[in-house]
């Protein structure tokens, strides 16, 4: 990205965070003025200075940014300050006790033990990676942020990291500078949900990712929803959740939690009760007895836990309510429901022909409904729905 493309990304980004969230400079920043999180360019004698004293020759995206910026006051909501070409250096020199603490032996590690653990492999590499890191950031929350000088790729950008000691993972890998911020860009717009042109725009593409998926279309739609969803739009992380969960995804249950789970922020979408209770719960079922049988927390475990105001009373004890004699799952509209059942008692080897046929006459509850996931809470119905036959019926025009 070049200082042209910077600029627009950088003013769109300040107003959007002066307008949510009240900033007061440190005691060693300048004032905050017009609406600008960053300061004045740096020169290219300033760069070029910088690059001498490294010794290496700073990546595109980088050394752009720096023109445009000598400096940016919040990279994202934790990773603090970017610093100002004459302030950048190696993380090593700057803040040695990262590396310290990817040196250090276990304290537990028997010395003579000759298996091999990869968890320490793991920790040599992450050592090596920090011990070169060159340190881009200051006043992270517990954090650091830096680029990796010989993960370089044909474009001459150098990978870009965000290590934070409070999260449990190591090091987290961006293709490049302008990655890294991309993403603490729409971090910062997962957790704060500000009102403003760039969640219109969003959800603007996610209306549009609903028509298209309903029309067949399968790849298309569930790109947007996810980067629609890395900037916390509830609504696309339920439709994502409907898709991925009939392509097999085991982790789709993430989704839905992301979308329903009580927060602090201003919600950007409110669930239908009546959707949730007929399609989404009993979509949920099968993770949940498995989930039980490993011990585990459930889907519908953490949204009875966590679940916003709205969601916690359907979905607590629904499993056992589901449990019940009598309880029968209903695979959607009446007409659909009954070509569904005929479709498993027909006579024959395999119901798949007559099942999807069936999906000529499905049709979804409301604007939020984009697939017959409650398919999945029925086992004998289920079993017929194999990723490959999930991706089908998304391939299917529906509705």
């Amino acid at each position: 990205m070049d200082r042209t493309a910077w600029r627009p990304f950088l003013e769109r980004w300040s107003e959007e965070w002066l307008a949510v969230r009240e900033e007061e400079p440190l005691p060693f920043e300048e004032p905050i003025t017009g609406n600008w999180l960053g300061y004045a360019p740096a020169s290219d004698a300033q760069v070029a200075e910088a690059e001498a004293r490294l010794g290496r020759t700073l990546p595109p995206s980088f050394r752009e940014f720096l023109l445009t910026t000598d400096g940016w006051r919040r990279a994202g909501v934790f990773g603090g300050h970017l610093v100002p070409a004459e302030d950048l250096g190696w993380l090593r020199d700057l803040e040695p006790m990262w590396c310290q603490a990817y040196e250090e032996p276990d304290e537990w590690e028997d010395d003579e033990d000759e298996d091999a653990d990869p968890d320490d492999e793991d920790d040599d590499e992450e050592a090596g990676l920090l011990g070169r890191a060159l340190m881009i950031s200051r006043d992270a929350d517990a954090g650091v942020l830096f680029l990796d000088p010989d993960d370089v790729d044909e474009h001459g950008e150098w990978a870009a990291y965000e290590l934070f000691s409070w999260s449990g993972m190591g090091p987290q890998r961006h293709g490049s500078f302008y990655e890294l911020m991309y993403d603490l860009y729409a971090g910062f717009h997962a957790l704060d949900r500000p009102q403003c042109q760039t969640q219109r725009e969003w959800d603007e593409k996610v209306e549009q990712a609903r028509l298209a998926s309903l029309a067949g279309e399968v790849d298309g739609p569930l790109a947007v929803l996810a980067e629609a969803a890395r900037f916390g739009r509830s609504r696309a992380m339920f439709l994502l959740f409907q898709m991925r969960i009939l392509l097999g995804d085991h982790e789709a249950g993430q989704a839905i939690q992301s979308a329903l789970r009580h927060g602090k922020t201003q919600p950007t979408w409110r669930p239908d009760e009546d959707l949730l209770t007929a399609e989404v719960l009993p979509a949920l079922l099968p993770e949940h007895e498995l989930a039980a049988r490993h011990c585990s927390l459930s889907t519908l475990d953490a949204l009875a836990q966590f679940g916003s105001d709205t969601v916690r009373p359907l979905t607590s004890g629904f499993p056992e309510r589901a449990a019940e004699p009598g309880f029968r799952v209903r695979f959607g509209n009446a007409e659909f429901d009954a070509a569904v059942r005929a479709a498993v008692a027909a006579p024959g080897a395999d119901p798949w022909p007559l099942l999807r046929e069936a999906l000529t006459v499905w049709r979804p509850m409301n604007e939020d409904h984009i697939a017959p996931i409650a398919l999945l809470a029925d086992p004998e119905v289920a079993a017929l729905i194999t990723p490959e036959r999930g991706r089908e019926i998304l391939a299917t025009r529906r509705g």
